[in-house]
């Protein structure tokens, strides 16, 4: 397990539209959030999923971070997930980044960063015995409107033994 496991937006929506926050707290323990993840997600408009997000924050599970370093430049990625490889990159321990994008996952993995999106955690959820099916979690998360690709689905359901 990572010491340090670090969260962009989309795992915090996308987990929250099925009910699966507490699997984060379950799998990792404490996961943290940079204040630009914090404002994307609680936006004070009553989101889908946002008051479980604010109850995880408030149960101490799931932690503001601190502030982000100014490097490296990141260009080309959202300020959410620049402050996550920003904060991540300034750990001293091993450290595990939370995340959808394509675009800032591969940024994270060419600074060696080692990241999981949604779809894994479905997985690690499954394989934990904290779900029965990965399967009917997934259909949850497309009748949502969140999307993962398909490819990734299989990959993960052949991985839980759900194929």
């Amino acid at each position: 397990m990572a010491g340090f496991v670090l969260t962009d937006a989309s795992p915090l929506i996308g987990l929250a539209h099925v009910e699966g926050l507490p699997w984060l707290h379950e799998l990792f323990g404490e996961v943290w959030f940079p204040s630009e993840v914090r404002a994307e997600v609680l936006t004070g408009r009553g989101l889908t999923g946002e008051q479980s997000i604010f109850q995880a924050e408030a149960a101490g599970w799931l932690k503001l971070a601190g502030a982000p370093t100014l490097l490296p430049e990141l260009p080309d990625l959202d300020e959410g997930e620049t402050a996550c490889i920003r904060i991540a990159l300034a750990q001293a321990g091993p450290a595990l980044l939370l995340m959808d994008e394509r675009a800032g996952r591969a940024v994270a993995l060419e600074h060696g960063l080692r990241v999981a999106g949604t779809a894994a955690i479905i997985g690690m959820a499954k394989a934990r015995g904290l779900i029965p099916s990965a399967h009917a979690v997934f259909a949850r998360l497309h009748a949502s409107d969140f999307r993962i690709s398909a490819e990734v689905i299989t990959a993960v359901l052949r991985r839980v033994g759900e194929t």
